[in-house]
């Protein structure tokens, strides 16, 4: 699911992100990537405590029997967050073949693995040159078997 919000702003002006592309004449940016997840704590968990995201909003939905929870390494007005939906009667998912990953930029692939190696996350990819080139990367995965990759910051 892809969710945008348009605005005015002129290419550049808007806080915390570098704006490159339109739509139907207006300013865009991409406000958050969402995921289906069986266990919502266990999940908050590992993306607070292991990934160093913080825990933006939530909000329970009775009528509906579903929580939302977004996380994100600021706030959502100025990055991109990490929507976690929880369908209360649903305890795990097919993954699929569509979806690949989610990528988080960090000042040390490696130094990065170890720490969320310390905190319980599961590396599924070792820190390392990518096949064919020379971008250190990493992937590790969540509770529900999601895919992080790690990427050096540029």
């Amino acid at each position: 699911m892809l969710a945008i919000r348009s605005s005015d702003a002129k290419a550049g002006q808007l806080p915390g992100f570098f704006v490159s592309g339109n739509l139907l004449g207006k300013i865009v940016r991409l406000l958050h990537t969402m995921l289906r997840v069986g266990d919502l704590e266990q999940s908050i968990s590992f993306y607070c405590d292991v990934l160093g995201m913080s825990l933006l909003r939530r909000k329970d939905y009775p009528d509906g029997r579903f929580t939302l929870a977004f996380l994100g390494y600021g706030p959502e007005s100025e990055n991109t967050a990490l929507e976690l939906t929880h369908n209360w009667d649903t305890d795990s998912y097919e993954k699929g073949t569509g979806f690949g990953h989610l990528a988080i930029a960090v000042p040390d692939v490696y130094a990065a693995c170890e720490q969320i190696r310390a905190k319980g996350g599961r590396v599924v990819r070792e820190a390392g040159p990518m096949k064919h080139g020379t971008t250190v990367l990493a992937f590790v995965e969540d509770p529900d078997g999601y895919q992080i990759e790690l990427l050096s910051e540029k």
